[in-house]
């Protein structure tokens, strides 16, 4: 019986020092692991960067990852297994030229908003969970979007 794959959100802090990021994707490239989406940021007031890593794979493989991130040496904690608050952010670029028609009750649905604007294109802005942005996108593609920028995750324990 074959092992479901699922996705999981990982989150490691590091010692905030160069080549950390080199060594993190060379882990999951080396092993064949592949990497959803990586967010990397500096924790504030600290010497430490938070890496925020969504991945895929059954339970063995899950382990095996989690278990190489804790060898790495800059490694301080590694948070899986954790009931994550977890959010992503989408711009979407929309020609004014498009029928906006209802454009208002789905970023209302949403809790999007115009993030930019121009004399021929808007830019709407959402944050939400990795389901919801992908509807959000998804119903974005009938005004014709002239492009979308999707970015990685970025998770907290509760």
């Amino acid at each position: 019986m074959e092992e479901l794959t699922t996705r999981r959100v990982i989150s490691v802090i590091v010692l905030n020092e160069h080549g950390v990021l080199s060594r993190i994707s060379g882990l999951f490239a080396g092993r064949g692991y592949n990497i959803e989406s990586l967010t990397v940021a500096p924790v504030p007031d600290s010497e430490f960067s938070r890496f925020t890593i969504v991945t895929s794979g059954n339970a063995k493989v899950i382990e095996q990852i989690v278990k190489q991130l804790h060898k790495l040496i800059p490694t301080y904690k590694v948070i899986e297994n954790a009931d994550f608050v977890e959010k992503e952010m989408a711009l979407v670029k929309i020609p004014l030229e498009s029928d906006l028609n209802g454009l208002d009750a789905i970023l209302k649905a949403y809790n999007g908003t115009i993030a930019n604007a121009g004399s021929d294109f808007i830019i709407v802005m959402i944050a939400d969970d990795n389901d919801r942005v992908g509807h959000f996108i998804s119903a974005m593609k009938k005004y014709n979007p002239i492009n979308i920028v999707r970015s990685g995750s970025v998770a907290m324990e509760r």
